[in-house]
């Protein structure tokens, strides 16, 4: 049998999902064309990412995509968070076709937003 990608991986068995309590950090981002929402919700300590959830409304890419996004996350700096590009979520999910892009958009939009709220906060 032929082991699943990891974008089915990541869309059959999402890990992370769910609200995060005790989250210190919390954003949301939607996809105006297709209507993809997602949430992430972060929890930091000393400066660096220790823990994420997520909750995403949309297509197996985007739950696929924001998945995958609470482990890139994780032990990562603000600037280190800053690396997080839209390549990096397609390539960690071994590729997504022309129709799918907008999933790792999405979840790039997400680490963006999340930025700037930690920029902000105190």
């Amino acid at each position: 049998m032929e082991a699943a990608s990891p974008l089915d991986d990541h869309f059959l068995r999402p890990r992370n999902a769910g609200v995060l309590s005790g989250a210190d950090l919390q954003v949301q981002v939607e996809n105006p064309v297709c209507g993809d929402l997602l949430k992430l919700y972060l929890r930091r300590e000393k400066g660096r990412v220790v823990d994420s959830r997520f909750q995403v409304y949309g297509c197996p890419a985007a739950i696929a995509s924001g998945s995958l996004l609470t482990e890139i996350v994780r032990g990562r700096s603000l600037e280190e968070l800053g690396q997080v590009t839209q390549e990096v979520i397609v390539n960690a999910l071994g590729g997504l076709g022309t129709d799918k892009l907008h999933a790792a958009v999405l979840a790039r939009d997400a680490v963006q937003a999340a930025l700037n709220e930690w920029k902000r906060a105190p």
